[in-house]
């Protein structure tokens, strides 16, 4: 039975790697030249079909990794986790910040207008993502001690964006891996706490918006990607403090 449990864990880990970084890098490098063509939709479809085309293979890879695991245990996470309106309440913020402050952008669209769009596309995908290295992977992997389980789960990350194959330098690569390592740490803790998919995502929103978001990096100037850090991770931590406290209350009736 060990065995069959040992190769079915590989199995899952194998089918999700292979489906997350093929079909999710068939769109992010665009290697069928389909992106000329979706240009061609109007914007606010294009944007959000082309966010979801990229994150497809995490998304996919995991439910089917989650699909497998769950036959053979049930799983922790979901997505609103132990509280549904918590989880909401955080995925809010970041929407409000972003469509009062606005994102200037290249197609013409109003600021504010278009800070909603790229905000809500974001939060999607990265939902998407988090499927994947939370929900799934960070399930897979949860008998390893917590050290080894959230370096595993950077790295493995930091593969899946294939970034070793751009013009990216040694140093930026080095950086990024970093920046994944300890990101797999500090979101891996919230996924613990909360138990949520969608409140992973919302630290993950944050982290692209500052760093690495192709439909806002350009559109915030540095103030305001610091107000909108600020805000929504102050307002977050009392959030979760609220849904700590709460979550235990119900744990000890």
């Amino acid at each position: 039975m060990e065995i069959k449990e040992k190769n079915g864990h590989w199995i899952r880990l194998g089918v999700f790697l292979i489906t997350a970084v093929i079909l999710s890098n068939i769109f992010r490098f665009d290697w069928l030249g389909i992106k000329v063509l979706l240009e061609k939709l109007p914007v606010w479809i294009y944007l959000p079909l082309w966010v979801f085309l990229e994150g497809s293979g995490v998304f996919i890879g995991a439910l089917i990794g989650l699909y497998l695991l769950r036959k053979e245990r049930k799983t922790e996470f979901s997505f609103f986790g132990t509280s549904r309106s918590k989880a909401l309440l955080m995925s809010v913020i970041p929407v409000v910040l972003l469509g009062v402050i606005g994102v200037k952008n290249e197609y013409g669209i109003q600021e504010n207008a278009y800070g909603l769009l790229a905000v809500v596309a974001s939060l999607i995908y990265c939902v998407m993502e988090e499927y994947g290295w939370r929900g799934y992977l960070q399930e897979e992997l949860k008998e390893l001690q917590p050290l080894k389980r959230y370096l595993l789960i950077g790295f493995l990350w930091y593969v899946w964006h294939l970034s070793f194959l751009t013009t990216a330098t040694v140093y930026e690569n080095l950086f990024f891996l970093l920046m994944l390592l300890i990101g797999s740490w500090g979101i891996g803790q919230v996924a613990v706490s909360t138990k949520s998919i969608l409140a992973s995502a919302c630290f993950h929103l944050v982290v692209q918006i500052m760093m690495f978001n192709s439909l806002i990096k350009n559109g915030l100037d540095g103030t305001q990607k610091l107000i909108v850090l600020g805000v929504s991770v102050f307002l977050w931590i009392i959030i979760l403090g609220k849904w700590k406290k709460d979550y235990s209350q119900r744990e000890n009736l």
